[in-house]
């Protein structure tokens, strides 16, 4: 079964979204409160495998510059708009110690992996893109474990460029992480990759 996204449309407080049930991720994007269920575990392998390909080089510096630190579905605080993406990092020089005394992170980041499924894409493709670049994140992925592709966005002015799309065991190499390269298929541990993506 397909989940389906609860929206209010009244503006919403942070009081609000602190009394959604800890079983829903909730958000605050342009003034309306946002919650949708915890991934399932195809999406939540996905992000897990893209965070261990790209922590090792760039947050622990394994066969890799280091210089990052990531965090997994951080709650952000860009101005108004309380936003959850599935990953995000941060240049380390960018994010002190200060900044991460809260539950939440005021400082936008330099990076954002958003994993696409049927009760997020719409807002991942669209009111959180637009808060993103609003706040200069300057690079911006889509993973959509459904078709096996990732999409990467980087800003320039105030408009996402897209770099490229990568399917199936694609070589990735790719800013902000160009310094390596891996294979996307490493994303997919689920899959028979001689089989055709399906979207169920």
């Amino acid at each position: 079964m397909t989940a389906t996204l609860a929206v209010r449309t009244k503006a919403a407080t942070y009081a609000d979204l602190e009394a959604v049930p800890p079983h829903l991720v909730a958000e605050i994007l342009d003034g309306t409160l946002v919650t949708h269920p915890r991934p399932v575990p195809r999406h939540g392998s996905a992000t897990f495998a893209a965070s261990a390909v790209i922590g090792g080089p760039f947050q622990f510096g394994t066969n890799g510059p280091g210089g990052w630190v990531f965090a997994d579905e951080p709650e952000l605080h860009l101005g108004p708009h309380v936003v959850v993406p599935d990953l995000a990092g941060w240049k380390r020089e960018r994010l002190p110690s200060a900044a991460v005394s809260k539950a939440f992170i005021e400082v936008a980041p330099d990076w954002v992996l958003e994993t696409l499924s049927p009760s997020t894409e719409k807002y991942d493709r669209g009111e959180k893109r637009r808060i993103y670049a609003e706040f200069g994140v300057r690079h911006l992925w889509h993973l959509d474990p459904r078709v096996r592709c990732l999409e990467t966005f980087s800003l320039s002015g105030e408009h996402w460029q897209l770099d490229g799309s990568w399917f199936d065991a694609d070589e990735v190499r790719v800013e902000p992480f160009n310094a390596i390269s891996f294979s996307l298929g490493l994303l997919w541990p689920f899959d028979d990759l001689s089989e055709p993506a399906t979207t169920t």
